[in-house]
């Protein structure tokens, strides 16, 4: 049998003040583990984003070739590449109104070696339009940058008898739903551009969804769709050209680009403005001196006079910034956007 003694009150005050030093040096030592990692980080991140990249870096447009995500994909991938002696490699993953290819980067390994050219309709469309799009653009991406603003402009194929929106409307109001307008897909920025013009205009069209702008542009060409709200770059060739007729812009101001067009909103339909944003961003928990060299190199290629001038000519305004800007911006869009869809009552078909 063992006996425990009653111990004195002096030594149940010594054994509390020895279990307090105790819980101190434990605490002082936590303290200086967690301090020792800090300084650990700090010294190796910039190191990390010295040596980076060691290898060529992929840049995810998640739509077919041919559209404005591509088309600055692929010029800023030749840019930052030279800059940072790496090949930039462009890769489509089109599907689902870019939410495939979204997804995908989201669940990359955050190493800085997978990039994604996004826009409005991947940020701040597909979260809401999507049951379960399988990202979350504010919680799932660490941003880089935000690339340029770009209007959109209505454009119709010229067998169609419209030259104005007013034209456009009335010949909507006639015959309801005959009208076709073609999209880079369910949930695209020109879908959803186009259902905010139906909505405002009152009139009725019929969407005929693209996997892409590419295959869109052969048909919207070719008059097998009358109509489309798309961004400039992916058209302009065909509206210089005369295959297809521009009618108006959607920002509340008209394009330098095409100053004799007149905006949506001036022409017939106030109120109207649908802009579309364009950006970088990697997969969230990316290293931050990773993400400050890739911005770095962004700006100084957004603010050399051969990007900002192959922009401007596509009709966008580059948007040089922080990734603390590019982050509010998401936040904004998906905000805005968002609440449209669902008062549209837009779903993903």
């Amino acid at each position: 049998m063992v006996v425990i003694n009653p111990i004195s009150e002096d030594q149940a005050m010594m054994l509390h003040h020895a279990i307090a030093v105790l819980r101190s040096a434990a605490n002082f030592l936590a303290a200086l583990l967690v301090a020792a990692h800090a300084l650990v980080a700090c010294a190796v991140s910039p190191v990390l984003a010295q040596a980076y990249p060691t290898r060529p870096v992929v840049i995810v447009v998640p739509f077919a070739a041919g559209g404005g995500n591509d088309v600055l994909a692929r010029l800023l991938a030749q840019r930052m590449g030279a800059a940072l002696g790496q090949q930039f490699v462009v890769e489509n993953r089109p599907g689902a109104g870019g939410t495939l290819g979204a997804r995908a980067v989201a669940k990359a390994a955050p190493d800085g070696y997978t990039l994604m050219v996004g826009h409005s309709g991947v940020f701040a469309i597909a979260p809401s339009l999507y049951a379960n799009p399988g990202y979350d653009p504010r919680k799932d991406f660490a941003p880089i940058g935000l690339i340029g603003s770009y209007q959109q402009v209505l454009v119709v194929h010229p067998s169609i008898p419209v030259r104005t929106v007013a034209d456009l409307v009335a010949l909507a109001k006639k015959e309801p739903g005959k009208l076709t307008y073609a999209t880079a897909g369910v949930g695209s920025g020109s879908h959803l551009s186009t259902e905010l013009f139906a909505a405002m205009a009152d009139v009725k069209l019929t969407h005929v969804p693209y996997r892409g702008t590419g295959a869109m542009q052969a048909d919207l060409a070719g008059g097998h769709v009358a109509m489309s709200i798309t961004t400039l770059p992916s058209v302009v060739a065909s509206v210089r050209s005369g295959m297809l007729r521009a009618v108006a812009v959607t920002d509340a101001v008209r394009s330098p680009m095409l100053p004799e067009l007149p905006t949506i909103a001036e022409a017939g339909v106030p109120g109207y403005a649908a802009v579309i944003h364009y950006g970088i961003v990697a997969p969230a928990g990316t290293d931050r001196a990773i993400v400050g060299r890739l911005n770095a190199e962004l700006r100084a290629a957004l603010l050399s006079e051969e990007v900002r001038a192959r922009i401007t000519d596509e009709g966008g305004d580059p948007l040089p910034g922080t990734p603390e800007q590019q982050a509010a911006d998401i936040d904004a869009e998906e905000t805005k956007w968002g609440a449209l869809v669902k008062k549209l009552g837009i779903k993903a078909e």
